[in-house]
């Protein structure tokens, strides 16, 4: 049975992305989603350029609010980042697991255009690292 999952961030442009790019790209065979406590509408664009360099196209993605998906039922819901962490217990879906993974929110990087690049690099490596973990534990065992 595919595993139904939602991505929870705050602005739904950044790390949820990433992080359901890289599920989707894992396992074709599960149900991903992401959505935004206070969706943004619209993607990072660096977030997409960082992806693409490692073969995961986000382009097509929407920056969804969690309004959209709030009466689905869901096998996980995880946040990825600390606001949406403390606004998770509002989400009234059902869900038989709640996991967090917080990852810092390299949108907030300021400084060089070096230093930016090499903040979205290493959140998006942080992502793939911790999202196949979470893959591997929970979620491939359940599909074969």
């Amino acid at each position: 049975m595919n595993k139904k999952i939602l991505i929870l961030c705050t602005g739904n442009s950044c790390r949820s992305q990433m992080a359901h790019g890289f599920l989707q790209s894992f396992d074709t065979n599960l149900d991903v989603h992401s959505a935004g406590t206070n969706a943004s509408g619209k993607l990072n664009q660096k977030a997409v350029e960082v992806m693409k360099e490692v073969g995961v196209d986000i382009s097509h993605h929407t920056s969804d609010s969690i309004e959209k998906y709030i009466n689905d039922a869901w096998d996980y819901v995880i946040t990825v980042c600390g606001g949406a962490n403390e606004n998770c217990p509002t989400f009234s879906g059902k869900v038989k697991h709640r996991l967090h993974i917080g990852f810092d929110d390299p949108s907030d990087a300021t400084g060089t255009p070096e230093f930016i690049d090499s903040e979205y690099h290493r959140v998006r490596n942080e992502i793939k690292e911790a999202f196949y973990n979470l893959y591997i534990t929970k979620f491939k065992a359940d599909n074969e």
